[in-house]
């Protein structure tokens, strides 16, 4: 079974070290998202992987067999770039054809392989056309046919979907999904976009300057984040993250408001930081906070409002037939039983063990 393993994968440029003791498995057919702001690692590992970056310290593996001195030819990898890296002299049918260039199979062999990879990506009417004739979706396409022709054992993606529109985003993300399905092929994709992350993996790994921040399924990521970076980070809006003082059942808020927080003693005084979800805090719902609403972002379906409480200012929810109004006073209502504590210092969870 192929298997791709990270073992304290480290990269320096110079004496600066960018990626620091990286250590990730990737079962066969696995879906992996590395996701993180610009600059904290992410593409540096992908390219690590399919051998376009030295290895300054750490083994990778892929089916069991260290790589780290093959050439990226040699790894049975195939790798799908954001710019698309297409030729616009060549048809469709020649740009999935180029990666069974070095091939040993015959003429028909190949050709037999280029119908079903259009066929699998719906692009048999397509195979005629030059680049210049298709959208960026087909384009992007294109790029992973001939990623996908050479029926390698790991398709590695770096941000294929930036230069995309938005709703034409939307429908390659489905795109991929499907199509990972369908090949049951083990991907890792690279993104900055936690949307992309949380809708394509089996499993995500949040990274922050070079370091692995948590590594989890999406819900666990969302619901039980590692620290106040993965709590920010995952979700849109970002979970609310405010200053609390621990009361040895609970939690007093910088209002004086004290919260009950069941199946955790935080002792008296101790400063932690206490977060919540906008989805976990009830509009007129309860009498724990008070305020004024600053901003409404309606969403359709919801309304996102901004309520000034004492200085903070609080995410929440709202109906989005009958929202609050910039202006109005409301009162948000909130359980500690949805709340997520940090240690106000190291912003760890005190939840996970």
């Amino acid at each position: 079974m192929t298997q791709l393993i990270l073992r304290d994968l480290v990269k320096r440029y110079g004496d600066t070290e960018v990626l620091h003791a990286i250590n990730l498995e990737v079962a066969e057919g696995e879906f992996v998202v590395l996701v993180g702001p610009s600059g904290c690692g992410k593409s540096t590992t992908l390219r690590m992987i399919a051998g376009l970056e030295e290895i300054s310290e750490g083994t990778i593996e892929i089916g069991g067999r260290v790589v780290n001195n093959l050439e990226p030819k040699e790894r049975n990898i195939a790798m799908v770039f954001q710019n698309y890296a297409i030729y616009p002299h060549m048809s469709v049918r020649r740009n999935i054809g180029f990666g069974l260039k070095t091939s040993r199979l015959s003429k028909a062999d190949k050709n037999a392989r280029i119908d079903e990879v259009a066929g699998i990506l719906g692009m048999t009417d397509l195979l005629e056309r030059k680049p210049a004739q298709l959208s960026g979706g087909q384009r992007q396409r294109v790029a992973i046919g001939r990623a996908m022709v050479r029926d390698p054992a790991v398709f590695l993606f770096d941000e294929p979907l930036s230069n995309l529109d938005a709703q034409l985003r939307t429908q390659m993300r489905l795109e991929i999904k499907k199509l990972h399905t369908r090949v049951g092929k083990m991907m890792v994709f690279v993104t900055h976009d936690q949307v992309e992350a949380m809708t394509l993996a089996d499993r995500i790994v949040i990274m922050k300057d070079g370091h692995i921040q948590q590594i989890g399924t999406p819900a666990e990521v969302y619901h039980a984040p590692a620290n106040t970076f993965v709590a920010q980070f995952i979700g849109a809006p970002a979970m609310n993250l405010f200053q609390a003082t621990g009361t040895g059942s609970g939690v007093r808020l910088w209002n004086g408001a004290e919260v009950a927080v069941p199946g955790l003693a935080i002792a008296e005084g101790r400063e932690v930081t206490f977060g919540l979800r906008p989805e976990d805090l009830k509009t007129n719902a309860g009498d724990v906070l008070s305020g004024k609403v600053t901003v409404a972002e309606p969403l359709g379906s919801e309304t996102l409002v901004y309520v000034d409480i004492d200085g903070v200012e609080i995410i929440a929810t709202a109906p989005g037939r009958t929202p609050p109004k910039p202006g109005d006073t409301i009162t948000l209502g909130l359980s500690g039983t949805d709340a997520h504590l940090f240690d106000a210092g190291t912003g760890q969870s005190l939840r996970l063990k």
